[in-house]
């Protein structure tokens, strides 16, 4: 495998990070995640606007945009990904510099890390519908930044796995909010519901292409906080990512949702979906 680091495409093995990274030592940086299809990238525009708030967020300095947005497309050359689904993970964390809280000095040069690798999509997944529980959100109060602290969601994504579960859903103040890594939506007698864009949540980028194309089917749409006792009212749920595209949710916890099969409102948004991403 071909990486980028700080500049050069090299082999994986012969990347060295500092140990003195304020990525490694405090989590100190933002990433993104792009999704390709046979060589075409989904939203790659709105990806690297999140990154870039991301970056602004935590005062971290802007890189080069433009050769920033070259690498994506080096990688999949450089690894052979230009057929197929492929994904391009980007992260830029504050650089080295020796173990201190404050930021290091202006002209310490960030570090950017990037690679590419193949996505195989979970076809029964978004076929059959998946399970998800409901954990505490225990994160801070900046969801919306794309940090690489992640450690909340690690552990929220373990418990998901030993509950044999897709995704965990977090919930904070008696609301469900997001998922550990992708965003959550519910159709309530026929309009879609997801918790308003705040500090909170991630401004998912499938979320608001959803959002959209329910405004283009005349669903209606309301972006208000679900409780999590108002979950067994819902007529349907479904998760939203880049790879996680419109994911089925079937049952939460020990309760199936609806029917316990997947609905209509969210096969539409996974046809209308995969047609925007064949266009």
């Amino acid at each position: 495998m071909h990486v980028y680091f700080n500049g050069d495409m090299m082999p994986k093995n012969e990347v060295s990070i500092s140990p003195d990274d304020r990525g490694f030592i405090f989590g100190d940086g933002v990433y993104e995640v792009i999704v390709a299809y046979d060589g075409r990238f989904f939203r790659a525009d709105a990806h690297f606007e999140r990154l870039r708030r991301s970056l602004r967020a935590l005062k971290i300095q802007e890189p080069d945009m433009a050769a920033l947005r070259a690498i994506p497309e080096k990688l999949l050359r450089a690894n052979n990904l230009e057929e197929g689904e492929a994904t391009v993970y980007l992260q830029i964390t504050r650089g080295a510099a020796p173990r201190k809280h404050p930021f290091p000095d202006k002209d310490t040069p960030v570090t950017v890390y990037g690679f590419a690798s193949r996505f195989v999509a979970d076809e029964s997944a978004w076929e059959d519908g998946v399970k998800v529980i409901s954990v505490p959100d225990i994160r801070w109060m900046r969801c919306d930044i794309k940090s690489v602290s992640l450690l909340p969601n690690v552990l929220a994504s373990q418990q998901a796995k030993e509950n044999n579960a897709k995704e965990a859903i977090f919930v904070r103040d008696g609301a469900i909010t997001e998922g550990a890594h992708t965003s959550f939506a519910a159709i309530f007698d026929g309009c879609f519901v997801t918790y308003p864009e705040t500090h909170y949540i991630l401004p998912g980028i499938t979320r608001t292409v959803a959002i959209g194309l329910c405004r283009e089917f005349n669903i209606p749409v309301r972006e208000f906080p679900i409780l999590e006792n108002e979950l067994k009212d819902a007529d349907e749920c479904m998760l939203l990512g880049t790879t996680t595209e419109v994911m089925p949710v079937v049952q939460v916890d020990d309760r199936m949702v609806g029917d316990g099969r997947p609905g209509p409102v969210t096969r539409k948004l996974q046809n209308a979906l995969r047609k925007l991403i064949r266009n």
